[in-house]
């Protein structure tokens, strides 16, 4: 297979096939997608074709905005978007016959030019940016997520989908495919060994392969670090990850949970994400060739300038990206002291307590240098992540900011005290109000029509969550009030 596809390698790709599937990334980091004919899909290859708006102008259940949005709405007729599809992002998946698949990245049908909320688009424009002088950044990801096993449905041959289920069952009665705390466990996998290594081989025929990939402490769940490299490619196979799990599951009656935290009193599922700057021939920019032997904090004496202002952009930004990091009304119940989760703007050298961990020498090779933030959940839109990470970064690069407060100290937690870095936001609304608010440093990375575009998305969530009536209100006040 050639190192850069173009449309004349398609007939002798897809000489043997009479179908490719094409899938492009919605706001909620979920893929959607169709199958084409080869004939059709060879046709549209260069200039893309038209994909329904509507999956910007809905919900993650298919339900339209309570708001109208800018592409998507009734005044528009819930028009075309132009798909266009990235041809390098070829790969076959080995769990339906092989078939070719490509991502789509979404264009605006009037200025041709990338859709200013197409998560794929948005992640590059902020590349762009490091891009005009001579950079590029490299990344990694972290996904933890729980199993459940899917009861058996008995009106049919098999199982039912865990959404059937919850319908006439409480939460909690799924059970998990195993249970107890057992992280880093050698025995654990054993217990459902051909699913957990069918995902381990599965990624790697779909190209997101798997680095790491360990229990984690939790009932049933399990962690895996994706490989580490080029941090578009890495936000592509993030997202692909799930597609994977997802599909691979289906196979063992198994429905694996990457919502932030789905049972009250464990530790939820995270998605942290690493992150480095690097130069044309690949030397990493954030490692300090010489220690700075008066630095203003220990933790970065082998942290190189620009290490330091992307730092600081990151501190300053982070309250103001919240619903990025943060997208449902779920996330903020990860995002509680005591269970190893951030909840303040906060970092250090090698703190996992804090919202930044600075990973650099004398534990990491020089080329290692980096920066994992531990905000993001795995129910995050890794896209959209890595552009808010790099964004804010940039910025701080741009304007030589000074870092904001001092690191976490060694064995001190992250709870509410505000000595130890601003308080984060504590639910979607408030993450939502700052993000969207007139000034704020969103407006200033992203610009009006992203924010005004995925705000309206998230207050969308707020309005729902509003209306809900839950299990909780039902069992404290249907007999006592």
């Amino acid at each position: 297979m050639p190192s850069e596809i173009t449309a004349d390698h398609l007939p002798d790709l897809l000489r043997e096939d009479n179908a490719v599937k094409v899938a492009g990334i919605d706001v909620d980091g979920i893929l959607r997608g169709k199958l084409v004919s080869k004939k059709k899909f060879l046709s549209i290859a260069g200039e893309g074709f038209g994909f329904c708006s509507v999956i910007f102008g809905w919900d993650m259940h298919d339900l339209t905005y309570f708001k109208e949005l800018r592409i998507s709405n009734k005044e528009n007729g819930y028009r075309d978007i132009i798909a266009v599809p990235d041809l390098n992002s070829f790969r076959r998946i080995p769990w339906e016959n092989n078939i070719p698949f490509f991502l789509v990245s979404f264009l605006d049908p009037d200025t041709l030019k990338p859709l200013f909320a197409c998560p794929r688009g948005l992640l590059r424009a902020q590349l762009a940016k490091l891009q005009k002088k001579g950079y590029g950044a490299m990344a990694g990801a972290e996904y933890e997520f729980f199993q459940y096993r899917a009861p058996t449905d008995p009106s049919s041959e098999g199982t039912t989908s865990a959404a059937a289920f919850l319908r006439d069952n409480a939460v909690h009665s799924m059970p998990s495919i195993t249970e107890g705390m057992f992280g880093y466990s050698l025995t654990r996998p054993v217990h459902n060994q051909d699913y957990y290594y069918d995902i381990f081989n599965t990624c790697e025929a779909f190209k997101c392969n798997i680095e790491g990939w360990h229990t984690e402490s939790g009932p049933g769940v399990f962690e895996a670090a994706l490989e580490f490299g080029e941090i578009t490619q890495m936000a592509d196979r993030a997202s692909l990850f799930k597609y994977v799990v997802k599909s691979v599951a289906t196979k063992y009656g198994i429905t694996p949970c990457f919502m932030a935290k789905p049972r009250q009193g464990l530790p939820g599922n995270s998605g942290h994400m690493h992150v480095s700057v690097v130069d044309r021939d690949g030397k990493n920019l954030f490692f300090r060739e010489s220690p700075d032997p008066d630095p203003r904090y220990p933790d970065i004496a082998n942290l190189s300038d620009l290490g330091r202002y992307f730092l600081a952009g990151i501190l300053d930004g982070l309250p103001d990206i919240m619903p990025i990091l943060a997208p449902t009304v779920n996330s903020y119940k990860r995002l509680v002291e005591n269970f190893w989760a951030p909840v303040t703007v906060s970092w250090g050298l090698e703190h996992r307590a804090a919202s930044i961990r600075i990973i650099a020498p004398p534990t990491a090779k020089p080329g290692a240098t980096r920066f994992e933030i531990r905000v993001p959940g795995a129910d995050t839109n890794p896209s959209y992540v890595l552009a808010a990470i790099l964004g804010l970064g940039w910025r701080g690069v741009e304007k030589k900011l000074e870092i904001p407060c001092p690191p976490l100290g060694k064995g001190e937690e992250v709870g509410g005290k505000t000595d130890m870095g601003l308080p984060l936001s504590k639910s979607l609304r408030d993450a939502t109000n700052r993000f969207t608010r007139l000034g704020s440093v969103a407006r200033e990375v992203f610009g009006d029509d992203f924010v005004d575009h995925y705000g309206g998305t998230r207050e969308h969530e707020v309005r729902l969550w509003d209306e809900a009536v839950t299990d909780w209100e039902v069992r404290r006040y249907i007999e006592t009030v």
